[in-house]
């Protein structure tokens, strides 16, 4: 377990300096060397996990999405919509691997790379939870999911390439905020929309409402359990004393 837990970090070091490089770089100036640096490991280690630079950069590109935060659920899966972009907006000013995976997804590297899974991945979420939406009765009756998906992943990536771009990241978190605000409108019925919470600084606080409801819950497996080894204790004794007292003096 201790050496499998090793390898577990040891893989982690190496995808969040590859991120850092790649985010720097990009995926054709990105050079193997640079990660080993960065991430302090050997050749053989980093090869051992990821077998060549395309590897790596796909490994990048795919946590973008399959490391995206858990959210709670809301009182409507509209809000839910807009608590995915909001929290993904903060996160790409804190997190280092976010950032490697967004650089690898809006630059064009060529044929070499597919730079189709995190597109794909945002489109499904989103048209999972706007169809949710659609049979709770949220949405105008002309929406559909599918098309509405599809135009808001490739927006809400066109923002952040123009952010980016324009070296002004750090309005992300504004310019998201206005994207919803204008385009909900479109979608929602009016009862919903009303309700929307999308101004800046909504996806921090969804993120530390989760990271609350997380602790808590932890705490609380953390007494239960402790209560069900106490009560095992407590019937060893009681079964114990019992034996002794059937044993014949």
């Amino acid at each position: 377990m201790a050496k499998q837990d090793r390898g577990i970090r040891t893989r982690r070091v190496i995808l969040e300096a590859a991120a850092e490089v790649f985010e720097e770089y990009g995926y054709e100036a990105a050079k193997i060397t640079d990660i080993l640096t960065r991430a302090g490991v050997t050749k053989g280690a980093l090869y051992f996990h990821f077998d060549s630079k395309k590897a790596l950069a796909l490994a990048v590109l795919d946590a973008q999405v399959a490391e995206a935060p858990q959210q709670l659920p809301q009182a409507s899966k509209l809000q839910e919509i807009v608590d995915l972009g909001m929290v993904f907006a903060h996160r790409l000013t804190h997190d280092q691997l976010v950032r490697g995976s967004v650089r690898l997804t809006l630059d064009d590297t060529g044929p070499q790379l597919d730079r189709s899974g995190p597109y794909s991945g945002w489109s499904e979420i989103h048209t999972r939870t706007l169809q949710e939406a659609k049979d709770r009765g949220e949405l105008l009756a002309h929406v559909d999911p599918v098309e509405s998906a599809t135009l808001l992943v490739g927006a809400y990536a066109g923002v952040n390439m123009m952010a980016r771009s324009t070296n002004k990241r750090h309005e992300l978190d504004r310019r998201a905020s206005a994207l919803y605000r204008h385009f909900m409108p479109s979608i929602a019925v009016p009862a919903v929309l009303a309700s929307l919470d999308m101004s800046p600084g909504r996806g921090e606080r969804a993120l530390v409402a989760a990271e609350e409801i997380t602790a808590e819950e932890i705490a609380a497996e953390g007494s239960a359990s402790e209560g069900v080894t106490a009560d095992a204790v407590a019937t060893d004794h009681i079964l114990v004393a019992d034996g002794a007292e059937s044993v014949p003096g």
